[in-house]
Formats: C-alpha cells, sequence, structure tokens
C-alpha cells in the first residue's frame, strides 16, 4: 500500500478547518433517567420497532465503569430512559449499523482483572438481532482494540475498519481494513488480518473510525476522531472523516470536521479532557447539511448541524494496492 499524500499534524488540519469553518446550529442533548450520571458518547439515533433510540454511555463523573442505556424523545425534547430495554452493563462507546437488514450493535467491554491489580482490560464486542430488544452476543474483537466499525457493502460483503497498535505503528492507534465475506466471518484472527491504511495521522497522533456510511456504490464515508496530547498532559479529540473509494482503491485525506469549540461550553470529566470531542454518529439530509452527534469534554453530550461532510472529498488521495 503506497501514499501519494503525507498525513499532516493535527493541528495544520485544524488550521485549514477554521479557515473554512461552518456550524449552523449546536445544541446540549439532555436525558432523563440517568439518575445523576454523566451521559456522553453517543452514536446517532437509531430506528427500532418504530421508535427513535439514542444509545449512551452512562457512567458517574469519577469513575469508567459504565453501562449503555437506550434513550427515547420525549415531547419536552428530553431524551428519557426506555424501560424495559436491556441495559448493556460494563459497555462503553456503542455503535450501530444495519447489515443484511439486521441490526448490528456494540460498543466496548471493560471490566477489572484481579490478577493484573484490577486494572481496566477491554475488546469490543458485537450483538445482532431484528430490533434492540432481540439483540445476542455474536462476535468480539481482539484484545485492547476499541473502534472497529461495521458497514455493509453494496456486494453484500461486510467491510470492517480496525484500530491496530503498538510498536509496529509508533506505539500508536492507527486504522485498518479487511472485507469479510459475512458476519459470521467476524473473529479476532479476521480483524487482526486487516490491511493497515497509511498517512491517516502524522506520527505521535492517533485516532480511530466511529461511524461508516455507504454513500453510494463505490464509496464508504468515514466519521471518527484524530487526537495527540501537548506536553502538559491535555489531551485534545477532534472530530474527522475521510472517504474510501472501493472502484478506484483511494482513500481520501483526513479532514477534521468539528473541534471543542464548535460546541457549548460544559463540565469535563478531568480537566485534561476538556478539549474532547468524540464523534458518535452522522444523519445526512438532502440539503446538504448533517447532524454530528458526539461525546464532548467525557461528560456531555450534543449534536451540531454541519454541512455534509461526505458531500465532498478532500484533495490528494492516497492509493491502496489491492
Amino acid at each position: 500500500m503506497k501514499s501519494r499524500c503525507a498525513a499532516k499534524p493535527c493541528e495544520w488540519l485544524a488550521q485549514e478547518y477554521r479557515q473554512h469553518r461552518q456550524v449552523f446550529r449546536v445544541e446540549k442533548i439532555r436525558f432523563r433517567g440517568a439518575e445523576g450520571r454523566d451521559v456522553y458518547n453517543i452514536a446517532a439515533p437509531l430506528i427500532d420497532e418504530g421508535r427513535t433510540l439514542i444509545p449512551a454511555r452512562v457512567e458517574p463523573r469519577h469513575s469508567e465503569l459504565s453501562e449503555v442505556i437506550f434513550f427515547e424523545e420525549s415531547p419536552d425534547g428530553v431524551w428519557s430512559r426506555v424501560e424495559g430495554l436491556r441495559t448493556f452493563r460494563g459497555l462503553q462507546d456503542p455503535f450501530h449499523a444495519r447489515i443484511h437488514g439486521e441490526l448490528v450493535f456494540g460498543g466496548v467491554e471493560i471490566w477489572t482483572n484481579p490478577f493484573h491489580n484490577y486494572e481496566i482490560e477491554y475488546r469490543t464486542v458485537f450483538y445482532r438481532g431484528a430490533s434492540v430488544g432481540d439483540l445476542r452476543l455474536f462476535a468480539v474483537g481482539p484484545q485492547w482494540m476499541k473502534d472497529i466499525r461495521l458497514v455493509e457493502l453494496p456486494d453484500g460483503r461486510v467491510g470492517v475498519f480496525t484500530r491496530p497498535n503498538g510498536s509496529r505503528y509508533g506505539g500508536q492507534a492507527q486504522i485498518g481494513w479487511t472485507i469479510l465475506a459475512s458476519l459470521d466471518d467476524l473473529s479476532p484472527d479476521s480483524i487482526l488480518k486487516a490491511e493497515f491504511l497509511p498517512d491517516r495521522f502524522h506520527p505521535g497522533e492517533w485516532g480511530g473510525v466511529n461511524e461508516a456510511q455507504l454513500v453510494d456504490d463505490h464509496t464508504v464515508g468515514v466519521l471518527g476522531h484524530i487526537a495527540y496530547r501537548t506536553e502538559d498532559g491535555s489531551l485534545h479529540y477532534k472530530a474527522m472523516c475521510f472517504a474510501l473509494d472501493l472502484d478506484a482503491d483511494l482513500v481520501t485525506p483526513v479532514r477534521i470536521i468539528a473541534e471543542r469549540s464548535d460546541f457549548l461550553g460544559g463540565e469535563a470529566k478531568r480537566p485534561e479532557l476538556a478539549d474532547v470531542v468524540f464523534s458518535g454518529g452522522l444523519v445526512r439530509y438532502e440539503d446538504g447539511t448533517a447532524h454530528l452527534y458526539a461525546g464532548v469534554s467525557d461528560a456531555e453530550a450534543q449534536r451540531i448541524l454541519i454541512p455534509d461532510p461526505f458531500a465532498e472529498a478532500a484533495p490528494c488521495a492516497l492509493e491502496m494496492e489491492a
């Protein structure tokens, strides 16, 4: 796999974004039924048996032992916990997709390991079913891998974005890509065989995929995050996107589409997380706009209305070998 365009530092991408920034509307998403806990890192709304639901990460301010709860919008505009639907305990950062007519839902499963000083360990888990109430576990990802996302391709196969990490990739999380014949082939081994996508992130920076959508018969739109840490220990996460051309074997350069200053002010889980935007999902509209749903500062959920990032591609594509 070779590249025609080197990755740019996140701050350079941010400066390019600020020159053409357009934010039409921003609003906090309010929740009811979380019992005083923070609700953040949401996915985009999904339609389930005629209801519009948002899955969200819910946890106390000073803990990361979370659960995922489904909320439905009430007449007063507040999203209320849906009684009777399963709560996914020990799950973070939910996501969903439609594959072959089924709902595929997942998140990052966390647990404490008593054999390693009760440190938190994690992996991505996947559920499938006709509806939220019918979800059943069918696959897990490799240990220590987040941000695995699925998309149904025009030929019926399943595209999989992965998040390889380790010394081979400079110690920072990168993005991988593979294609499977069906959901039945999803496994730790098949995920680890994914092809590394080069030039996604500048050395010392990292990121991952939060959602993938089929834009047309040959293009996959990718919504994700790009991040880096400054010397004072602060984390800086921004929303980004790129596209993958299935016919030409090309991926477009990463573009920033939102940063923390685009959203309303609010609290942070910890001071070093104040500048964090964690993309959740994108709802596109025919008028060329899109709602970006996101967690901010690891404490709240918001959405902003922006130009549809999948309606245009960035210049300077990357060539991928077949």
